[in-house]
Order: C-alpha cells, then sequence, then structure tokens
C-alpha cells in the first residue's frame, strides 16, 4: 500500500433534517427534500483503518453537509470533523480524507457537488450504539440521536432499505431522530421531537 492508499471501515450514524423517509434516498437523489435545504450530518467510527503505514483503527470523524431542495444539483457547503485523539500524523493521514483531498467516496463528493468547503475542526467526538438507540455528540459542534424503526415482526431488527446510491452502504437501516442540532461552520439548526429522518450501517471505504 502506497501512502496514497488508504482503507477505512466501520459504523455511520446519520440524520438530516428532512421528514421521515428522507426522499432523497428512493429519488436517486432527484427528489425535492421536504425542507428549502437538506442537513445531513454523519458521523463514521473507524475499526479497520490505514493509510500507507499508519493505522487509523479506532478514530472516528464526521462530515457536515448542506445542500440546496435536490441534492444531485450540488453547489453544497461541505466540512468535516475529525477526532481530537489523533496524533500529527494520524491527523496528517486522515484529514484529507475526510476533507475529500484524498480520492475515495469523499473526494467524489467534493469534487462533483461541493462549492463551499468550510475546513475541517479537531474535537472530541462520542459515538454512541445500543441497539437500536445511536447518538452523536461533539461538543459545541453538533448532537443527535435516532431510534432505528423497528419491524413488528419481533425480531428486534430495524427495516432496512436496500440497493441504494447512498455514499455509506447500499443497504441502510431507518432510523428516527429524537434531536439534531448544529452550531457550526456557519450552520445553525436545532429540531427535537419531530422523528425527522435518521440511517445507520457499516461502512467500507478505500482509495
Amino acid at each position: 500500500m502506497s501512502d496514497q492508499d488508504w482503507s477505512i471501515s466501520g459504523e455511520y450514524i446519520e440524520s438530516c433534517n428532512c421528514d421521515y423517509l428522507c426522499p432523497c434516498i428512493y429519488t436517486n437523489p432527484q427528489g425535492e427534500a421536504t425542507e428549502d435545504n437538506c442537513v445531513s450530518l454523519q458521523a463514521y467510527r473507524i475499526d479497520r483503518g490505514q493509510r500507507g503505514d499508519v493505522d487509523l483503527s479506532g478514530l472516528k470523524f464526521a462530515l457536515v453537509i448542506r445542500s440546496g431542495r435536490i441534492m444531485a444539483d450540488g453547489g453544497w457547503i461541505f466540512a468535516g470533523v475529525v477526532d481530537v485523539r489523533a496524533k500529527d500524523g494520524q491527523r496528517a493521514a486522515l484529514g484529507p480524507i475526510v476533507a475529500g483531498e484524498a480520492g475515495g467516496i469523499p473526494g467524489r463528493i467534493r469534487d462533483n457537488l461541493v462549492s463551499d468547503f468550510r475546513g475541517l475542526q479537531y474535537q472530541p467526538i462520542k459515538f454512541t450504539k445500543d441497539g437500536l438507540h445511536h447518538a452523536v455528540d461533539i461538543p459545541g459542534v453538533l448532537s443527535y440521536e435516532i431510534e432505528g424503526v423497528a419491524s413488528r415482526n419481533g425480531n428486534g431488527q430495524p427495516f432496512y432499505l436496500d440497493n441504494t446510491a447512498h455514499p455509506a452502504n447500499s443497504r441502510l437501516a431507518l432510523a428516527r431522530s429524537g434531536h439534531l442540532r448544529i452550531n457550526g461552520f456557519g450552520l445553525e439548526l436545532e429540531m427535537s421531537g419531530q422523528g425527522n429522518n435518521g440511517h445507520f450501517a457499516p461502512f467500507s471505504w478505500s482509495s
């Protein structure tokens, strides 16, 4: 593996301000968001990760996206948060991945959809998974919590949406949000008790 090649895999949690179920997913994403824009907050826990000889396992990062009414039209605001626990070498390896400067899926997003990149921050990231309950907290920047929508067949599993074009995974668990808040990167939004959209899934990316 060269120092420019990388691979990361683990778990992802997302909430957005769209009503449940977000139309961006099942319209590829040509349909209109349920609000004037789509604010998507996505957090990723790296269980296994490597860039060159730098181990990225155990670190976390988050993506902040705000699109217009139709996500496929581009013109996105885009920013990232990298785990403050990352050491200098890990920051140098992971930062460009998160910023979309090192190829892979974040690179394709940055190259094709983003018009306003608002940089990276290094902050503590709390990433919680407990059954169907998932939560993310980045103090002073953003927080959200979601609950998987359980099937009534009694197996304790959520509903899934399969064969999607979502960058995290083609198979997404469906969830509803208890709250969503961002106050960072020039964006401000707070929602609580509205049951807006959420997803969670494993992810696996590489360059």
